[in-house]
């Protein structure tokens, strides 16, 4: 029997803050507040989304707002439990 591949935590970490940064992407309002209180433009996206502490910012800026959790839980089918453990994974980053 051939064993899965386990992915480390922060890696999953990582996936669940990518498709919360592509959930805001088709959320233009919400991008656009993102976008503000991040000081990134639309221009430097793709290459903040690589940076660990950059993700842990798409997370708390969806986990500061509870309809933001809810509309993100719904799109992705995660769990809240699931996203705030995501976050935690990312590190002690700076939360605004």
């Amino acid at each position: 029997m051939a064993l899965k591949h386990q992915r480390k935590p922060s890696e999953v970490a990582e996936i669940v803050a990518i498709q919360a940064l592509s959930f805001l992407a088709g959320q233009p309002e919400r991008l656009g507040l993102f976008l503000s209180e991040s000081g990134i433009g639309p221009e430097t996206l793709r290459a903040a989304a690589t940076d660990p502490k950059f993700l842990a910012g798409v997370l708390d800026f969806i986990m500061r707002d509870d309809d933001t959790v809810k509309a993100f839980s719904d799109s992705s089918q995660l769990p809240p439990d699931t996203i705030a453990a995501a976050r935690d994974a990312l590190g002690d980053y700076p939360r605004e």
